[in-house]
């Protein structure tokens, strides 16, 4: 009985490597996180305790008497991020700061270390990646030198715990977590054990010390945060840190917040003194230009809460190939392509199909929501037609397969946005609510409201003279004669006449 109950304690026990989910036995799937080959053998399954009741640290009181006082936000220094934090840093509370490597991480920590220091709220700036020699070469740089900031480059948990003890900061940056060992601990640093036990201890030490943490994290090829996802749920705070190192914007998005909204987004502009906070980065996304040009719309979207004007622009040139190139930058392909096949069959444009297209958004910016559908489609057909929409218009809204405008959210604030910049039309969904004073709100139903936008003129494919076809009338006249039949009776050719007499506005 007795060797039966020993082999029973020796037997081995199996954890995910990504949540932390312990079994007896082996699963191909992790059923607390789904993810399937991460559950592996790590030894004997522990022994069955019982904790008995001990000492409390302090007496429970009612919630009306606990005081508030000790979880008010301290501004960071960098307004763009106090955005996103909700207020600023809390003390005791713990970021996790992600993004992708060389997108200035470390650039935008260095600047609220430099900013937030003080005398009475040193900050400690621990690099686990480079030398002190080159975190001081990019303080110099971007000017993030404070005698109040201190400076230490260790891989050892003990050391950094020793820091705090002798610098005790109101603000400890750490770059990277996945760079810090504990010496207690099998494993190399970054595995599973070894970020588990060093985000345990910072965590217990930024609670009991009252010091506000910021953590860097690496993500992994599929845009993850590297570690444990034991890591999310510990730490206060998750912020993504996003852009594209070829464009200078950045933007640092909220994912977990338990001090404030989770759909706030900060926006930065990263240059080569540094890194600094847009409080307006529309200009951004926008070519000023004296007169329009085909084949370019505006749009508002919205990332988080924050209304950004975004210009979207598309370029359509004979294909020499069998099979006409689909390029996209900035947006997705497949939202391009749904608006080419909705523009083909409902805006009865056929010309696309055998032409190669380009699409791109200006600045950097990706556009994902189905709020940009109304723009994406209108700049296709402006290139199509070779015919620049309005001056000082935007599109709002999201185009469905049987050509329908729906309604997005947020009509209202994106109107706001468009105004605030100078911009005095608008194509928006049926009911957008208030309009700002002195804008012209146009209210589209489906394609065909929304192409008659486009002015008349002189189009692709028009000879000498004023075209007499199909081709050379606005869409929405087009569209007309297309649904009265290729007879051309007097009935059709009335209702084209009055869709190409009204104007856009």
């Amino acid at each position: 009985m007795a060797a039966r109950t020993k082999s029973a304690k020796d037997r081995p026990s199996y954890r995910c490597t990504e949540c932390g989910w312990t079994t007896a036995k082996w699963l191909g799937r992790c059923p607390e996180c789904q993810a399937w080959g991460t559950v592996e053998e790590y030894g004997a399954a522990p022994a069955v305790r019982t904790t008995a009741a001990g000492r409390v640290s302090a007496p429970a009181l009612p919630i009306g008497q606990v005081d508030g006082r000790q979880a008010t936000a301290r501004s960071t220094g960098v307004p763009e991020l106090d955005r996103v934090l909700g207020g600023g840093l809390v003390p005791g509370a713990v970021v996790l700061l992600a993004g992708e490597p060389g997108v200035g991480k470390s650039t935008l920590l260095l600047d609220v270390a430099a900013k937030a220091a003080g005398p009475e709220h040193p900050t400690l700036y621990v690099t686990g990646e480079e030398s002190a020699g080159q975190v001081r070469l990019r303080a110099d740089r971007i000017n993030a030198l404070h005698d109040h900031l201190y400076l230490a480059a260790e891989t050892n948990l003990a050391s950094v715990l020793g820091h705090l003890d002798e610098v005790k900061p109101s603000l400890l940056i750490l770059d990277s977590v996945q760079t810090i060992a504990s010496p207690e601990i099998d494993g190399a640093p970054g595995g599973m054990a070894q970020v588990r036990e060093v985000a345990g201890a910072l965590i217990r030490a930024s609670k009991e010390r009252g010091m506000s943490t910021l953590l860097v994290g690496h993500v992994t090829k599929d845009g993850a945060i590297a570690g444990p996802r034991l890591l999310e749920h510990l730490v206060d705070v998750v912020l993504h840190f996003e852009g594209d190192r070829h464009a200078r914007l950045r933007l640092v998005r909220g994912v977990k917040n338990r001090y404030g909204a989770t759909d706030e987004v900060g926006c930065f502009e990263l240059h080569d003194e540094g890194i600094t906070g847009l409080t307006d980065p529309s200009g951004l996304f926008l070519t000023r230009r004296d007169e329009p040009v085909p084949g370019t719309c505006l749009t508002v979207t919205l990332e988080g809460r924050r209304p950004l004007v975004a210009e979207v622009q598309a370029l359509t040139v004979e294909s020499q190939i069998p099979s006409p190139r689909r390029t996209t930058s900035g947006l997705e392909t497949s939202r391009v392509s749904m608006m080419l096949a909705v523009l083909e069959q409902r805006g009865r444009i056929s010309a696309l199909g055998k032409r190669d297209i380009y699409s791109a958004t200006v600045g950097g910016v990706k556009l994902s929501e189905p709020a940009a559908d109304l723009a994406i489609a209108l700049a296709l057909a402006s290139a199509a037609s070779d015919t620049p929409l309005p001056k000082n218009l935007v599109a709002i809204g999201e185009v469905g397969l049987a050509g329908e405008v729906r309604r997005v959210t947020g009509v209202q604030r994106r109107l706001a946005e468009a105004h605030r910049l100078g911009f005095t039309h608008a194509l928006v969904p049926a009911d957008p609510g208030k309009v700002p004073a002195g804008m012209t709100v146009t209210e589209v139903a489906n394609m065909g409201d929304a192409l008659r936008v486009l002015p008349r003129g002189r189009r692709r494919g028009d000879n000498d003279g004023p075209g007499k076809g199909p081709e050379s009338a606005p869409w929405g006249a087009r569209e007309a004669a297309a649904r009265g039949g290729r007879g051309g009776g007097r009935d059709s050719g009335r209702g084209a006449a009055r869709d190409e007499d009204r104007e856009p506005f």
